[in-house]
């Protein structure tokens, strides 16, 4: 069960605390720290995946603890942000919400044995959501350029997402359930 895609998986999630601390401690450097420790954290994503596949340990632990890995790196890192007022509130519970929604969803529907599988824009809303939290975390001038406005603009583009792959787990949802009831295999 823990074989080494799980173990990558799982150094991901180890690494969230590493990451808030470091912003609690904000800084130039330190948030410099920080943005590596959640690149670092984020290759990591890749990385379980391409080790899964290549190495056939696609395990059912493995389809749970990805998703909850991502979740809560870029969650806590999220909410960390609102606590040193870098990005408002509203977004990111916005983002949160949305995400407590599709896994309660996907939960329901694993009992009811349907399989939402993420679609193209959830995973593009994870992929900004990691390109937004770069520069927002660097926060300081860089080589003289602010990085908080291209944070910014692309944590917006990830809510934009957030709320149209969230729209559609919705709907999958309401339309799979929707099928099978009237197929008589409620």
């Amino acid at each position: 069960m823990l074989n080494l895609a799980n173990k990558i998986t799982l150094l991901r999630i180890l690494m969230t605390p590493l990451v808030v601390l470091l912003l609690y401690f904000e800084g130039p450097t330190v948030c410099k720290i920080a943005a590596l420790a959640f690149i670092f954290a984020s290759v990591t994503d890749w990385a379980d995946g391409y080790v899964a596949r290549r190495s056939n340990m696609v395990t059912s632990m493995g389809k749970f603890l990805d998703p909850l890995a991502d979740k809560v790196l870029i969650c806590s890192v999220l909410i960390m942000f609102v606590q040193l007022g870098w990005t408002e509130a509203w977004v990111v519970i916005i983002m949160v919400c949305r995400e407590l929604v599709v896994t309660g969803l996907r939960a329901i529907a694993i009992d009811e044995g349907i399989v939402l599988a993420a679609d193209k824009f959830g995973k593009a809303k994870t992929i900004l959501q990691i390109f937004a939290i770069v520069p927002l975390t660097l926060h300081y001038p860089l080589w003289g350029m602010d990085p908080q406005p291209i944070g910014q603009v692309l944590l917006y583009a990830a809510l934009a997402l957030a709320l149209i792959s969230g729209s559609n787990y919705c709907y999958d949802f309401y339309r799979r359930t929707r099928e099978r009831k009237d197929s008589g295999k409620a």
